[in-house]
């Protein structure tokens, strides 16, 4: 089946990348015909990599070669752009966070049903290889039932860039980083939310959040701690996860870690007092080496097509898209709620 006639809306960094990385790498189901921008550096740097410049969205909605439109572009704009996208006859694809909030979505929802074009959200973290990880981890139980998740992402360089300083812009990490962990989070944990806490941080002094620990209690008992950070000079595993029957720590993206398993081993040697400090303890001593055992990482593979070879099948063979827009619907409707809880 033919490519699709791509073009770009927003060519800062996310835009680029997935110009010269994402759809190239499904060139041939995706032809990207050029960019647009409000910036001419970006238009000269798109023109050097031999992109085609559009001068205006209006240009981009004329042309009929154009079926579909990537939105990259500040948060607070999303809407906008993505409802004329659609009303001028053009598939859209959104960056993430989709919309502001969940009544911006719901429009946006309306005009694609209403007009019948496809809107998608590109929610690129659930190709994560640390993710997959934890995905098989949690639904092939190699540690057994897996109760506790901790997922974290943390640095010292504060929020990047320019307009995620600003609330009017959609700034902050909860809508910038924190989109993706609760979308992994929620798309591994098929239950309903029970309880949820958060705690914002604005120790950066900027009018948005420079990060948050999230708590959340599902339905089945799983409970899950979500942490973005921005002033970590020495960070903690992206991944700890607690099963049953083991442990398992990812320390980043590079998949350095452990997996700890007990064996089951009957007759073992009970622990032995070791010295804490001051003074002695058994509780905290480490288990005797037949009673747990070291296990490999599963490959970090997934079962479901790269993103833009979805977005492919999805238009041109009417396939079922990976991200849904329920499922991100389901974020946006968490985020809101957790502003809420910050304002109370």
């Amino acid at each position: 089946m033919s490519a699709i006639n791509f073009v770009i809306i927003g060519y800062g960094g996310m835009g680029s990348y997935h110009a010269h990385t994402l759809m190239t790498e499904e060139k041939e189901k995706i032809n990207l015909l050029g960019v647009y921008d409000v910036l001419d550096k970006r238009h000269q740097a798109a023109s050097e990599k031999g992109l085609k410049i559009y001068e205006s969205f209006e240009a981009v909605l004329a042309d009929e070669t154009v079926e579909a439109i990537l939105i990259a572009t500040p948060n607070d704009s999303h809407k906008e752009l993505s409802i004329r996208g659609l009303q001028a006859g053009k598939h859209v694809i959104c960056e993430k966070p989709v919309a502001m909030n969940v009544a911006e979505l719901d429009e946006i929802l309306a005009v694609a049903k209403e007009t019948g074009n496809t809107f998608m959200v590109h929610q690129n973290r659930r190709w994560d290889p640390d993710f997959l990880v934890v995905r098989d981890l949690y639904q092939n139980k190699q540690i057994g039932e897996i109760f506790q998740i901790e997922s974290r992402v943390q640095g010292a360089n504060g929020i990047p860039g320019d307009w995620r300083h600003l609330p009017e812009h959609g700034g902050g990490m909860l809508l910038d980083w924190g989109v993706h962990l609760l979308d992994q989070i929620l798309w591994l944990v098929k239950s309903p939310i029970k309880k949820v806490v958060v705690d914002f941080s604005y120790v950066l002094g900027d009018k948005v959040d420079d990060g948050f620990i999230c708590y959340i209690t599902f339905e089945n008992e799983v409970k899950a701690l979500i942490e973005v950070g921005t002033s970590n000079y020495t960070t903690l595993p992206r991944w700890y996860i607690k099963g049953y029957e083991g442990t398992g720590r990812i320390d980043d993206w590079d998949l350095s870690g452990k997996l700890i398993r007990a064996t089951g081993a009957e007759d073992v040697s009970a622990p032995k007092p070791i010295q804490a400090g001051v003074g002695l303890t058994k509780t905290m001593a480490p288990p005797s080496e037949e009673a747990m055992e070291e296990l490999t990482f599963p490959e970090p593979t997934a079962e479901y097509d790269s993103y833009y070879s979805n977005v492919h099948d999805v238009l041109r063979k009417n396939a079922e898209p990976i991200v849904k827009n329920s499922e991100v619907r389901e974020v946006l409707a968490l985020i809101d709620h957790l502003f809420e809880l910050a304002e109370q």
